[in-house]
């Protein structure tokens, strides 16, 4: 049994994209561990979640059922309960690092954090095993753990098409910094062709077909776009484990 690190922001994030891995990775015998700013229990975006306030035309944005009961069983494991604070995290400690992402407001402290890119150079520096999806490539292209390396991130037409769909209802809560993420992975990679948009089309993966999604593999580094790429993402770092 390994020991596996989410690091979580305090509140906002995305819940499929944490949700899903710890399923994965729990269910696999591996013990996960989480951390957040405060050291006490994270929240996820709950509009993302129920989709209140969601227009019906963007019903797409919302969890998957099955996706949101794996979020609420999460929230009512000890390990989720009791996170350790970022200050106190160390990447030798753990088999397996994760940078969820997610959109809303709430999601800036953990993107700008000092100590999650710490995390993340020490996590690149030791050779450990890192996954990072949507916004979570974003800690890792401020703490300059990605020149020379392949990556994907949500992007640009993703996160587009979402801040289109929602802007009557939510103005900006799909728009979290005024470039995109893919503007901002883009620039921190040594040749912006390094960045992998992957299909037009994407295919949502699930428990039964979790291979359906896309990722980018450049050594112990695996990235991914969306929740429905987080099964993809969490099968891939168990073959690594």
């Amino acid at each position: 049994m390994a020991r596996l690190l989410i690091i979580l922001p305090q509140s906002d994030f995305d819940p499929t994209e944490v949700a899903v891995p710890w399923t994965a990775w729990t269910d696999a015998g591996h013990d996960v561990v989480f951390a957040t700013e405060t050291g006490k229990a994270a929240t996820c975006d709950a509009v993302t979640l129920t989709g209140q306030r969601l227009p019906f035309w963007a019903r797409s944005l919302r969890a998957h059922d099955e996706n949101a009961a794996l979020y609420r069983a999460m929230t009512c494991s000890p390990a989720f309960m009791a996170p350790l604070r970022w200050n106190d995290a160390r990447a030798a400690d753990f088999a397996v690092i994760h940078f969820p992402g997610g959109h809303a407001p709430g999601m800036r402290p953990y993107l700008e954090s000092a100590e999650v890119q710490r995390i993340a150079r020490e996590a690149f520096a030791a050779g450990r095993p890192v996954s990072a999806i949507c916004h979570g490539v974003i800690p890792l292209a401020r703490a300059g753990v990605l020149k020379g390396r392949k990556t994907t991130a949500l992007t640009g037409l993703m996160e587009g098409v979402a801040v289109a769909l929602t802007r009557s209802r939510l103005g900006q809560h799909y728009r979290t910094y005024p470039q995109s993420v893919e503007t901002e992975v883009k620039a921190a990679l040594t040749n912006p062709s390094d960045f992998d948009a992957g299909p037009l089309f994407p295919r949502y993966a699930t428990q039964a077909d979790p291979r359906a999604g896309f990722i980018v593999r450049d050594g112990n580094y695996v990235s991914a776009r969306w929740p429905g790429d987080a099964w993809t993402l969490a099968d891939e770092m168990l073959a690594r484990l």
